[in-house]
């Protein structure tokens, strides 16, 4: 679920270079993602890659945290428990935004594609990171 409690931007490096190797799979196999960073859920990026590089880092993490509040606010409104991905499809493309439930190190995945991707596939491989990196980060203690 998108969480906002145990905020920890500072996640260890070590984490941090596995993350992006997992962020890293996802763009070389899955055909039309344009970019894909994983980010804190207080809004700032800890990795990022891009076959297009026309986005502001900075400003889209602190947007996906916003995004992130409004959706758990929503879904506590609507008493619905477990939100892991957003998929916000526009006429020029997807972005897809997906949780890392990790307990010391909670983290957001966002990815950025062409409108005929196959998201099933894009999905698929993020929930895959999203499940690796959390059995990553489960080993680290906070900071």
């Amino acid at each position: 679920m998108f969480a906002l409690k145990n905020k920890l931007r500072n996640a260890p490096t070590e984490l941090i270079q596995q993350a992006k190797s997992e962020i890293e799979e996802i763009i070389r196999n899955v055909r039309g993602i344009n970019f894909i960073m994983l980010c804190s859920t207080d809004g700032f990026e800890l990795a990022s890659i891009h076959k297009k590089d026309i986005y502001n880092n900075s400003k889209l993490a602190a947007v996906c945290s916003s995004i992130l509040a409004m959706v758990a606010a929503f879904m506590q409104e609507i008493h619905l428990d477990g939100c892991q991905t957003i998929t916000l499809d526009a006429d020029n493309g997807k972005a897809i935004l997906t949780a890392v439930n990790s307990a010391n190190h909670p983290m957001i995945i966002v990815a950025l594609a062409d409108k005929d991707i196959l998201l099933g596939q894009l999905l698929y491989s993020l929930k895959t990171a999203s499940s690796n990196i959390r059995s990553h980060a489960e080993a680290f203690q906070p900071t």
